[in-house]
């Protein structure tokens, strides 16, 4: 094992929270330092996430593109290809400060 294992920065739509959830696993399984959404807001017809403000959205959004600072690599989870607004943001930032970007599925 190298002296700092890799850190990956795992982003995608929080419809995807299984597809997340897996990716972590199977990183973490494999030696990677994992860092993901903490919160999943509620979608359409999920009561299992937490309803969340504005305001809260917007600090978990600027936290999300401290964690791509903190990453080696991003990840999109992106089950067919769907990648959402939020999603896009995240990519651009991490485009921005060179990081290398792969995907879960064909864009």
């Amino acid at each position: 094992m190298p002296d700092r294992p890799e850190i990956v920065c795992i982003c995608g739509s929080a419809r995807f929270v299984d597809e997340m959830h897996a990716a972590n696993r199977d990183l973490t399984f494999a030696g990677i330092i994992v860092v993901a959404p903490g919160v999943f807001p509620r979608t359409e017809d999920d009561d299992a996430n937490e309803l969340i403000t504005n305001e809260q959205q917007t600090a978990l959004g600027a936290l999300h593109l401290r964690k791509i600072d903190l990453a080696d690599r991003v990840l999109v989870v992106n089950p067919g290809g769907y990648i959402g607004e939020s999603t896009s943001r995240e990519i651009a930032y991490a485009r921005t400060t060179g990081k290398p970007i792969s995907y879960t599925d064909p864009t």
